[in-house]
């Protein structure tokens, strides 16, 4: 027998000795066929192995116990797919002169054969005894096919469960590969980037032909793109695998101006759409700026690729001592109420049918939102369009 032949008998065995209603109906088995000795058997061409057993008599069958299967009558039930029911062995036509009844010393016997739920033989419900009993009564029988049907669904259940477990497992393997490569390409891309960046805007700031000065701004403006996919990268693969955005938090008097900035290079980005930028009160917040201004930056960007090109969209900042509101608003189609609960997730996209940037953007804000301690909300319809609100302290939503 090869080595994984054997690990599946011992895998069998396993299976069957964790079903906790086993104990019960062996227990059951004897009681009501008045043999008291019973097992679950797994049962192969070559292989008679015990799963679990009830023993009253010392038999001497301990689980994982095994016997000669070519002695025993579980293998003409392996065979024929057929009972084998002996009231007594020694007036019994076909066994009285049998071998086996001799060898294990019984006179009373029946076995009943399991069917897994796909059809495959799996071994038999044995029980045994060396007094003789009536055994051949059709409510017996009925009973130990109903105990076989039963632990072949409890077995078919533990077979799904493993599998399913090990499809979790290796969904998780897979997404740690994926991240720990995330970080290290976004780490890696980093300095190319950069020189790209730096090159750029010194050739702008010579003499160039208007072609030439037109070429060098798409190198730079396709620099400054990705250089903000590796950002992203990099912040997703630190979310994951790091336990969440890290923060430099310090007393923040005039997060209005970088918020501004924000929205302005925003505008310059794209020059076709307006934004429209609004604050009201003061007072020192305790955040991490870049990370605020970060988290309206991924809104105000998914606001923009995901709105209505010809309607502007509105960014309300309203602050007091210790509280913060951030509302960054877009018109155009509602966000299908099917999607709103995955916004937030790793590569998720707020519109239908997108493919520009990585999906996450809206994750790594909701990051920034939970290392704050704050929220992010959403909501969407038809009429208003789609309002993202991050929250920090208890200042009501307006």
């Amino acid at each position: 027998m090869s080595l994984s032949d054997s690990d599946q008998l011992r895998h069998d065995v396993a299976a069957v000795s964790g079903i906790s209603s086993v104990p019960t109906i062996l227990r059951v088995v004897s009681q009501v066929t008045g043999l008291r000795f019973s097992v679950i058997a797994r049962v192969t061409e070559d292989h008679w192995v015990a799963c679990a057993v009830h023993d009253e008599i010392s038999f001497g069958i301990e689980p994982g116990g095994t016997l000669d299967v070519t002695t025993t009558l579980c293998s003409e039930v392996r065979d024929s797919h057929v009972p084998v029911v002996i009231n007594q062995a020694s007036r019994d036509a076909r066994y009285c002169t049998h071998e086996t009844p001799k060898v294990y010393g019984f006179e009373s016997y029946v076995a009943v054969p399991i069917f897994l739920t796909d059809g495959r033989y799996f071994g038999n419900i044995c029980a045994l005894d060396p007094l003789p009993a009536q055994v051949d009564q059709p409510r017996i029988l009925s009973m130990l096919r109903l105990f076989g049907e039963l632990i072949a669904l409890e077995l078919d259940a533990e077979a799904r469960q493993a599998t399913t477990n090990a499809q979790l497992l290796d969904a998780q393997q897979t997404s740690q590969l994926r991240e720990q490569f995330i970080a290290v390409l976004g780490h890696d891309l980093r300095n190319p980037l950069s020189s790209v960046s730096v090159g750029a805007e010194l050739l702008l700031r010579g003499s160039l032909a208007e072609g030439q000065r037109k070429t060098v701004e798409r190198i730079r403006a396709s620099g400054r793109r990705m250089s903000g996919l590796v950002s992203h990268l990099l912040d997703f693969a630190r979310a994951r695998l790091g336990g969440g955005i890290g923060l430099s938090l310090a007393d923040v008097a005039d997060l209005e101006s970088s918020l501004r900035h924000v929205v302005a290079e925003l505008e310059s980005v794209h020059p076709g759409r307006e934004i429209r930028f609004s604050a009201e009160g003061s007072g020192t917040i305790r955040c991490d700026r870049e990370r605020v201004a970060q988290l309206l930056s991924n809104l105000v960007a998914n606001a923009i690729e995901h709105g209505a090109p010809e309607r502007p969209v509105a960014v309300r900042v309203r602050q007091s001592p210790g509280r913060l509101h951030i509302a960054v608003q877009n018109e155009g189609p509602a966000i299908p109420a099917s999607t709103i609960p995955r916004l937030f997730r790793p590569y998720s996209r707020a519109g239908q049918g997108s493919q520009k940037g990585l999906g996450l953007g809206l994750y790594i804000a909701s990051e920034i939102a939970k290392a704050h301690g704050g929220t992010l909300e959403v909501r969407s319809n038809d009429q208003d369009g789609t309002v993202f609100t991050f929250l920090l302290g208890d200042l009501g939503a307006g």
